[in-house]
């Protein structure tokens, strides 16, 4: 099955052996993505909506380098850091899925970034789509 790397202009060197989302008969899988900087370190510390923030507009890059927009998203896992951040996190994600919702799952767990809040994985059903 072939397969396209998608990886948006500026995207910085990640932090393990992966690319950020990957095109394959139409669907976009979107790696784990944290609230990191072209040099790989965290922005807005102590800020979860910041931080959602952050990482659902690198999201967005990606699913939009693919030739797709966040509405095409389906899925998505959620990772936080910490309970006290779920309404912070879901106050955010609210804005940038306004309508129809994707199903998701959020658990809490240690991130690979002590200081990360949040780290989100997407899934998108770009039909046709080709990528860039």
């Amino acid at each position: 099955m072939p397969k396209t790397a998608i990886v948006p202009p500026g995207t910085g060197k990640p932090l393990a052996p992966y690319v950020p989302g990957i095109l394959a008969d139409g669907i976009l899988y979107v790696s784990g993505t944290l609230p990191l900087d072209a040099e790989a370190q965290v922005v807005h510390h102590g800020d979860a909506a910041a931080q959602t923030r952050h990482v659902l507009e690198t999201i967005k890059g990606v699913v939009e380098t693919a030739g797709g927009t966040l509405d095409d998203i389906t899925f998505n896992h959620i990772f936080l850091k910490d309970w006290a951040d779920y309404a912070a996190i879901n106050g955010v994600y609210a804005e940038y899925f306004p309508g129809e919702k994707p199903a998701r799952y959020c658990i809490q767990c240690g991130l690979v970034k002590p200081e990360a809040l949040v780290e989100i994985a997407s899934v998108a059903h770009l039909g046709t789509a080709t990528g860039a």
